[in-house]
């Protein structure tokens, strides 16, 4: 990527800047979309009931003892196109256990739509991904589905996934999951992006391992001068397919005064992983003010943050009052503008959580909150005694 179009601050026309980085992704791995996120935790069960019921999901697939599975449970849960599988071992020992008990419940396979599993197995091993799942094909009477995966930072690994002579549900080895307990959507429509924190010094080798092994474009960067408090810094670099449909910011830790919410994930998940997924919506007080009802925490922001808002975005659709009420960020870059909120951890460790996003043209990734985001993470860490 050229210096000029380094950073979003630098550019006069984001849309040119993103068509011609967009160009420069080399698609010799072409991602239709995120096919499914698969977390591992204690207990599938209860978890499922939590997404339910605080973020609107609908139970679609279950597989377990029940299906021939003996060694685990899942059950898959779907909101418009997100799709979260939620998975628990149903024995001691494995890679399941040995999972939760060194990062608690988090993201273990974030699972990616392609036309050619196979394809796309052979291209990234060849150009050097470490090998997590040979091309496999599952069959039952409605198709099949191959599936092959490769590992990313940390023991967070991509599944890529080809369904397209499969008209089952979920997988086979699945089976649809009825239930007479499903809480309305809370609006949430798809995953927007999905943010890895790394080790310190690793940000630029996962970035170099998207670009030369997933043929993912740089398409923003942020230094501890960008995203930094009086206490705490970190710095970011934002990696996309060829098509924009699949984004991962990845974060590494900078030098502050004390402990940053990198430092923080990385010391409790004990290592790498997925951060946070953000999750896009059409109408974000109508899901913020919903899932609050249901019990959602969320980050406090200061009223004073919306002091001189107006000034600092430009004219907004929304009223100010109402976005003040809710806590809701606004940023806006060269395309428009856009609202994002973030929850605490939806964990007991103080690690995953989830940002809500409405985007009204802006493509950014909020560059002008992350003063008062990490302010606001930080009075968290600080309640914890971890800052």
């Amino acid at each position: 990527m050229s210096e000029e179009i380094k950073n979003l601050s630098d550019l006069s026309n984001y849309e040119y800047g993103l068509q011609k980085i967009f160009q420069e992704a080399e698609d010799f791995l072409p991602l239709l979309g995120t096919d499914y996120v698969e977390l591992y935790v204690g207990n599938a069960k209860q978890s499922a009931h939590f997404y339910k019921t605080a973020f609107g999901f609908q139970s679609e697939a279950y597989a377990g003892l029940e299906t021939g599975m003996k060694d685990r449970v899942s059950y898959v849960l779907k909101q418009d196109k997100i799709r979260l599988v939620l998975t628990t071992p149903l024995n001691e020992g494995g890679e399941l256990n040995a999972h939760i008990v060194k990062h608690g419940d988090g993201v273990k396979v974030v699972a990616l739509w392609v036309e050619d599993a196979t394809k796309a197995y052979e291209e990234t091993m060849a150009r050097g991904a470490v090998s997590y799942m040979e091309p496999t094909r599952k069959e039952d009477a409605h198709g099949y589905v191959v599936r092959s995966g490769i590992y990313t930072y940390g023991e967070t690994v991509h599944i890529f996934v080809e369904r397209k002579n499969y008209h089952g549900v979920f997988l086979p080895g699945y089976k649809a999951w009825t239930s007479h307990y499903n809480p309305a959507p809370v609006g949430l429509k798809f995953i927007d992006h999905m943010v890895g924190n790394v080790g310190w010094n690793e940000m630029n080798t996962w970035v170099e391992f998207y670009g030369k092994v997933m043929g993912f474009a740089q398409i923003v960067s942020f230094d501890d001068k960008d995203i930094s408090t009086d206490y705490t810094a970190l710095m970011s670099k934002v990696m996309s397919n060829g098509n924009g449909r699949i984004k991962f910011p990845i974060n590494e830790p900078a030098e502050g005064k004390k402990k940053s919410q990198i430092e923080e994930y990385l010391d409790f998940y004990q290592g790498p992983g997925v951060q946070h997924i953000a999750v896009a919506t059409d109408d974000i007080v109508a899901t913020v003010t919903a899932m609050r009802q249901r019990g959602v925490e969320f980050l406090y922001v200061p009223e004073t943050y919306y002091d001189d808002l107006l000034e600092r975005v430009g004219a907004i659709d929304e009223d100010v009052e109402t976005l003040k009420q809710h806590g809701i960020l606004i940023d806006r870059d060269d395309e428009g503008y856009l609202l994002q909120l973030f929850t605490k951890p939806v964990v007991d460790r103080p690690t995953l959580f989830f940002e809500i996003i409405q985007r009204k043209g802006a493509q950014s990734f909020g560059k002008g909150n992350f003063k008062a985001l990490f302010e606001a993470i930080e009075r968290e860490q600080e309640n914890r005694g971890t800052l």
